[in-house]
């Protein structure tokens, strides 16, 4: 018989209330008593493949170049070879869509930087469009409450610890982490790194309990919007203090604390957002130029002569 276990052809099963022969769950079906099975659960001594997350349990500095304002794959994967831990494919304030993004980790997908993605917002379309691209590493913005905070747990991780849909997409793929040992749907729970951002006061009131949501990697304090929200500067003891309550929140959960590369050298700080590729290309230039950058000929006439 095909289906030993299937309900009779037109007649109610009663399966609402009674189990099965041999089922673990009994009773009425109900989501918050239900026992989860062990299908999708990872092979013992499973390794981490994910190098981001490996450097984070190790405590180690992690890097993380933002590809801003290009959509051409040549250059994200450019920058994703350049020397950085993940890609920060800026996803908030830029209007590039998935498929862009799709497209541009598809020609590099096993870069020395792996893909990564600061979404628009905590929300299902977003974060689940970011992991079956093939995401590693994905930021949340503007986290102000602990239910923004678990939202965005819930739509990264599958069951049992989040909501994710298992729909298929890239990251299933030979090409990206289809043939990672134990397999992509029962090993990304435990590689997938999540960052959420406290970059406002609310979110600064309330970083303490989001700092220890279950699968939060790290929070980020971040810089310029911390002081966009509030009022004050890096330096003023009331921008100070926020900076320091997420520093406090990081410690008291122990995750990873996260900041601009600026603050590579302030304490306890351990990952961190790098400039855009455009800075990227300039600060190479200076490098590679040195005391020849900017030594152009002035023509006296035409568009490359000094403005009057």
């Amino acid at each position: 018989m095909q289906f030993p276990l299937a309900a009779p052809a037109g007649k109610d099963s009663g399966a609402i209330t009674k189990p099965l022969p041999g089922a673990v769950n009994q009773g009425v079906v109900n989501e918050s008593k239900w026992k989860y099975g062990p299908a999708f659960n990872p092979p013992a001594n499973a390794k981490i493949w994910n190098p981001v997350k490996l450097k984070m349990m190790r405590g180690e500095k992690v890097t993380g170049g933002t590809f801003f304002s290009s959509s051409d794959p040549s250059t994200y994967c450019a920058m994703a070879n350049a020397g950085y831990d993940f890609i920060w494919t800026e996803m908030q304030h830029d209007s590039r869509d998935w498929e862009n993004v799709a497209k541009m980790w598809q020609a590099c997908p096993h870069a020395k930087a792996v893909p990564g993605v600061r979404v628009a917002y905590a929300d299902e379309r977003e974060i689940q469009h970011a992991m079956d691209a093939g995401a590693l590493v994905v930021v949340i913005p503007t986290v102000r409450t602990v239910e923004e905070g678990v939202a965005a747990r819930d739509w990264t991780y599958f069951p049992p610890l989040g909501k994710r849909s298992q729909g298929g997409g890239p990251a299933f793929s030979p090409d990206f982490w289809g043939t990672v040992p134990g397999g992509y749907r029962n090993t990304i729970n435990d590689n997938v790194v999540l960052i959420e951002m406290i970059e406002t006061v609310g979110g600064v009131a309330n970083a303490r309990e989001i700092a220890a949501i279950p699968g939060v990697d790290a929070v980020f304090a971040a810089s310029g919007d911390l002081a966009n929200f509030s009022g004050y500067k890096q330096g003023d003891p009331d921008y100070e203090r926020l900076i320091n309550v997420v520093h406090d929140a990081a410690l008291a959960a122990g995750k990873r604390l996260c900041g601009p590369f600026a603050w590579r050298d302030r304490p306890d700080f351990t990952c961190f957002q790098n400039g855009s590729e455009t800075a990227a290309i300039a600060r190479g230039v200076a490098v590679e130029l040195g005391p020849l950058k900017d030594t152009q000929a002035k023509p006296e006439v035409g568009p490359y002569a000094p403005k009057q």
